[in-house]
């Protein structure tokens, strides 16, 4: 990461050794050995080797980051908390910890513990100062069937077919994360065409998603055989079109239209009178892009969201929803016409 030109990448996935410290083999109730992740990479020597090594890999992570970009971490609660410490210590500014509920868990074969059934991402921004950094609202809305996005995300591990298996039948890499879990990341906080930096690559998960979703990606991996298998497994990825792939823009990216450019387009008159959905409530326009009403609370004058809120006697109103025009097979909110505008501009 040192060698990598500074402010060069847009995100971060960071995949680190778990610092597991297992004290032997893992036995199923038959006496069966588990295939747990016992290799040299997640071995330290004690907690101060892991944590200047997650020190050091931190620091040159954000030198690298853009300063809008972001980046994301994945742990255990053997090392996340100390994950944590360490992000905050160096500048990063936390925005989410996300809960990765497996669906399909590994059991506690000892039955000394809960089931771990989860892991924990923390999601960063370069720091506290940033305000613009790339998150998919609406993208990771519409996943979700139209409800916002929680923080806890129910994904299974990596199993069947996708799971990457020797010439031995065996595993290639211990701990290979979803697609699906690098699909949502990716997602929510990179476009097409930005560039995904994973310092520790091992099968190339985030590169075949980063790949397919039409992402620029770099990885980092040291063991040769895991170097390997991504390899084989990225050049096999064909991205998808570039339609295909774009986010449900924003409301916040889209152009602002003033009330009043619905008048002068011609899409509303002066003295055409709005209602609210029910026809209850009424309002007259005004060709200085105003409305005006009267009811037993008195006498409104101003904008859609003023005399909206004045008519309901609330705090506060949202015009472009409450308010509705008369069309062809009944009333239909201002905001219709709005849309309209946008689509010329």
């Amino acid at each position: 990461m040192n060698s990598l030109p500074v402010g060069s990448v847009d995100m971060v996935f960071a995949d680190p050794p778990y610092n597991l410290q297992l004290g032997g083999d893992l036995l199923r109730p038959d006496n069966s050995k588990v295939d747990a992740v016992d290799d040299d990479w997640d071995k330290f020597d004690d907690f101060d080797r892991y944590d200047a090594f997650t020190r050091a890999w931190l620091r040159a992570a954000r030198r690298v980051l853009k300063p809008e970009g972001t980046l994301w971490v994945i742990g255990s609660y053997h090392n996340i908390f100390r994950i944590g410490t360490a992000l905050q210590d160096q500048g990063y500014w936390l925005l989410n910890d996300i809960v990765w509920r497996k669906s399909n868990p590994m059991p506690n074969f000892r039955g000394r513990r809960f089931t771990n059934a989860h892991e924990t991402l923390i999601w960063a921004a370069r720091d506290r100062k940033v305000k613009r950094y790339t998150f998919n609202y609406e993208a990771m809305k519409e996943l979700n069937e139209g409800l916002q996005m929680r923080s806890d995300w129910l994904l299974p591990l990596c199993t069947g077919g996708e799971r990457l298996k020797g010439e031995d039948g065996k595993k290639v890499h211990p701990t290979q994360k979803p697609e699906a879990l690098l699909f949502r990341c990716l997602m929510t906080a990179s476009n097409a065409g930005d560039t995904i930096l994973d310092p520790f690559f091992g099968t190339g998960t985030t590169g075949a998603v980063a790949k397919r979703l039409r992402r620029h990606f770099i990885g980092l991996e040291r063991d040769e055989a895991y170097a390997a298998a991504a390899r084989k497994r990225i050049e096999a990825i064909q991205p998808l079109l570039i339609e295909d792939v774009a986010p449900k823009p924003s409301k916040r990216s889209e152009p602002r239209v003033p009330f009043g450019l619905l008048i002068e387009a011609g899409l509303l008159h002066p003295g055409t009178v709005l209602s609210d959905h029910s026809g209850r409530l009424h309002a007259r326009v005004r060709a200085d892009g105003t409305l005006s009403a009267a009811n037993a609370l008195g006498e409104h004058r101003g904008s859609i969201h003023q005399v909206g809120a004045a008519v309901q006697g609330a705090p506060a109103c949202n015009g472009w929803t409450f308010w509705h025009f008369d069309a062809e097979g009944g009333r239909r909110p201002i905001d219709h016409l709005r849309r309209q505008v946008r689509a010329r501009l």
